[in-house]
């Protein structure tokens, strides 16, 4: 091989090498923003499920996974009467929300694998107190604070789902 093939293969060796770390660090600024920003606006509406407390029908938005049950109402400004969050969980267990960029008091109730009501706390807007289940809970539902004691859904009240 002559020097000038070699030099010139060293030359497109360095420039693709150059460009597939440049197009890597673009990628990785590009998921940075992603995650950054992420926090800065509510996600979008979830699919939903009806749920029911005694003759009161719930839409209830399903946060399902560990990014949605993170942003959760985050940056919403408002949220119909009978609608609300509903957090999945695997198994029971201790669950804490706290109410970080939440702009609508809401009022949270943990509840049991079998979809009964352990307890129910109101949470103040811009509030940074957790809201620790005091046992184990495998859901929470959040909805517009007073909306439980308003439509007489308390301790013990079993919710269900309609299909």
């Amino acid at each position: 091989m002559n020097t000038t093939n070699s030099s010139t293969a060293t030359s497109m060796c360095k420039r693709s090498t150059l460009t597939g770390l440049f197009l890597l660090l673009l990628l990785a600024c590009n998921l940075i923003a992603t995650f950054a920003y992420a926090d800065q606006r509510a996600q979008p509406t979830l699919p939903s499920v009806t749920l029911a407390a005694g003759s009161v029908e719930i839409n209830a938005e399903l946060a399902r996974t560990q990014q949605q049950r993170y942003m959760g109402l985050s940056f919403r400004t408002a949220m119909p009467e009978n609608s609300g969050m509903l957090f999945v969980y695997a198994k029971e267990q201790t669950l804490n929300f706290v109410m970080r960029n939440t702009f609508i008091p809401l009022s949270i109730a943990y509840l049991s694998k079998d979809m009964v009501i352990n307890e129910i706390h109101d949470m103040q807007v811009g509030s940074k107190t957790t809201f620790p289940s005091r046992q184990p809970a495998q859901f929470a539902l959040e909805m517009n604070q007073g909306w439980f004691k308003r439509n007489g859904v308390k301790v013990g009240s079993q919710l269900t789902m309609k299909f």
